[in-house]
């Protein structure tokens, strides 16, 4: 077994994030390409977003600390910490309303 706390990844990821131009970064806690589950926890600096993109299968967005903005088209939903976002099946992007750090959880098709 292994126990990882998500607010001390949290809190690395949110350091990198204020380091780097693109104002992300991102670690894999569990699971990857090869396996059908994959949660990452990713920061995003305020006003930083992920661009545009389409789901590999079912998704989560569990919201660790900030704000976000999850955009799907024209419709968007805002998480707080503590919220869980069940991620649209279409395109979508997300966008970080203060610095934010969430668990990514994609259980692939």
């Amino acid at each position: 077994m292994h126990k990882h706390s998500l607010d001390a990844m949290a809190r690395e990821m949110g350091h990198r994030a204020a380091e780097v131009s693109s104002g992300r970064a991102a670690r894999t806690v569990y699971g990857g390409h090869e396996t059908r589950l994959r949660q990452t926890v990713i920061a995003l600096r305020a006003g930083a977003r992920l661009a545009e993109h389409t789901n590999p299968g079912d998704t989560t967005v569990l919201v660790i600390t900030g704000r976000l903005r999850l955009w799907a088209g024209e419709v968007s939903w805002e998480g707080r910490a503590g919220d869980l976002l069940v991620v649209p099946d279409a395109a979508h992007s997300v966008e970080a309303v203060t610095d934010t750090a969430f668990l990514l959880t994609a259980a692939n098709r």
